[in-house]
């Protein structure tokens, strides 16, 4: 077998000799790109990337047949890894990382990746490497857990609760030095202050070991100032410390580099967990009061009805924690035994597909769910969002939904005999046509102008209000809430037209809320 030369050794190492290859792994494998130097792959990296992994890192990346793709530049390196092997890495003691091994279940091959990124503690890092992956697949959690067990210098912020670029620089300064640096910041800090006072701050705490800094919601840096992004990317040369920036994100690196151009951060992608590994993880959580074989069997059930529609651990783990009363009911009943898998099933599916139907929404919370399956037989029990929000509403929100099902439902003729208190007289048989022997409520609902619904909620509404925007507002949210449909054009500014989205149910209910009849306006009812 041709023996393969190192590659050339980073410009961030503090030496500039090469370590000699360990005995565990073979020439062909202990080389950047795991394969042939020769190769285009091979020589196009060494063209576009000046930086390479240190050669503890490369010392260190000894779990081997499982690869995973470390992305730097438009080259990529390969690191073998197993899968459920004990992590190892150089500089760190075992019994810490046998217990990562445990923490992080069927995330050891990204464990292992970032342990080889980030060598030993005291040498240098690379500047920034950007983590991406689907929600609830393991970022903050397998990083944060890696740094915190290891006891590493680092600092956590989110894009979410940091709103202004100051407030990142604050919390950055304060979980790296201490609140007297943060404290040196003027009210408006800009990146030069953060840099400035960052350095001066380097000066009097000396780098004894790589300090990480971790950003959460990295997609949100695109809003903020032009200049943060960039700069975090290379902040390592900025201040001139052993730093290194970790950026999570849901969206790939394609989708956020900025147009103007910046340093090309390694790209480590997290995978969505498997149906297998949602198993595992989902069975470590299973109930005290049962076989942990059982809890596996009810986890296996519930990833057959809804792995096809959701891969988000939490959601499932949520989804699991509801509906294992409704599983376990035979059991407590002696209806059935845990052997009995087929009849525990049938118990349970109805209730799976009601589930089904509000998987990631949130309409309602655990306790008001397991309150819907108590009540479920009730004709009032609470189905949907639109059943849902009639307890949230405004007390106009209940009058204008009030009008507009009248005027979605009642024939724009008879508004006058319903809503006019000096109609006159009107008989009876000009008033109700003989042709129309059809229900309204059978047609469906109809759309109604603006106007209208306005002066039907003027002459419904027990005090006068005034027509301010607060009125209008209301409409809007009706709409958003999907209680309201608008009809035609958005662009129809002068004369919107509207639809009525909800049942003679839930009207009726809104109704009772205040003391209003709404039986003696429907037209259908006469």
């Amino acid at each position: 077998m041709r023996r393969i030369k190192n590659p050339p050794v980073s410009r961030y190492h503090p030496t500039n000799t090469p370590s000699p290859p360990p005995p565990s792994v073979t020439p062909a494998q202990n080389t950047h790109s795991f394969g042939s130097s020769n190769s285009a792959r091979e020589r196009k990296w060494r063209h576009n990337s000046e930086v390479t992994l240190l050669p503890a890192a490369r010392q260190s990346a000894r779990i081997s047949l499982v690869c995973v793709d470390v992305f730097c530049g438009s080259g990529f390196r390969r690191m073998l890894k197993m899968p459920g092997a004990a992590l190892q890495c150089s500089g760190y003691p075992e019994d810490k990382l046998q217990t990562l091994t445990e923490r992080l279940t069927c995330r050891e091959v990204q464990t292992g990746t970032l342990l080889s990124l980030m060598g030993e503690p005291e040498q240098y890092s690379y500047p920034s490497v950007f983590v991406y992956g689907h929600r609830a697949t393991g970022k903050s959690h397998v990083l944060l857990t890696l740094l915190t067990h290891l006891q590493l210098p680092h600092a956590a912020v989110s894009c979410v609760e940091c709103v202004s670029a100051g407030l990142m620089f604050e919390q950055v300064l304060s979980a790296l030095f201490g609140p007297d640096a943060a404290s040196l910041l003027p009210r408006c800090p800009s990146l030069s202050d953060f840099v400035r006072i960052y350095r001066q701050a380097c000066v009097q705490h000396p780098a004894q070991q790589t300090r990480y800094i971790v950003v959460e919601k990295a997609e949100l840096l695109r809003d903020m100032e032009a200049n943060l992004l960039p700069a975090l990317l290379r902040l390592q040369e900025l201040v001139d410390d052993n730093v290194t920036v970790f950026l999570l994100s849901e969206i790939v690196w394609e989708k956020f580099r900025p147009n103007t151009g910046c340093f090309e951060p390694l790209l480590l992608h997290f995978p969505d967990y498997t149906k297998a590994e949602l198993l595992h993880i989902l069975s470590r959580d299973s109930h005290p009061s049962h076989t942990p074989e059982f809890y596996s069997s009810y986890i296996n059930i519930l990833l057959g009805v809804f792995y096809s529609v959701c891969r988000d651990l939490r959601e499932l783990r949520h989804l699991a924690a509801l509906n294992f009363s409704k599983f376990c009911e035979p059991l407590e009943k002696g209806e059935a035994r845990e052997s009995d898998t087929h009849k525990l099933w049938r118990n349970m599916e109805p209730h799976l597909k009601k589930a089904m139907q509000s998987v990631y929404l949130r309409e309602v919370s655990s306790v008001q769910w397991e309150q819907q399956q108590v009540d479920e037989k009730e004709a009032t029990s609470l189905r949907g969002l639109s059943a849902h929000t009639h307890v949230e509403l405004p007390y106009y929100s209940k009058f204008l939904l009030i009008a507009a099902y009248l005027a979605s439902y009642n024939p724009a003729r008879t508004d006058r005999r319903f809503f006019l208190k000096h109609h006159g007289k009107m008989k009876k048989t000009n008033f109700l046509k003989k042709h129309e022997k059809t229900s309204n409520h059978l047609l469906g609902p109809k759309p109604f102008p603006l106007d209208r619904l306005l002066a039907i909620f003027y002459s419904v509404v027990d005090s006068r209000v005034a027509p301010t925007a607060s009125v209008f507002s209301q409409i809007s949210s009706l709409v958003t809430l999907q209680l309201l449909t608008q009809v035609g054009h958005d662009d129809q500014l002068d004369s919107p037209k509207y639809k009525c989205a909800v049942s003679l149910d839930f009207i009726l209910a809104i109704s009772r809320t205040v003391s209003f009849d709404i039986v003696r306006y429907l037209y259908d009812f006469l």
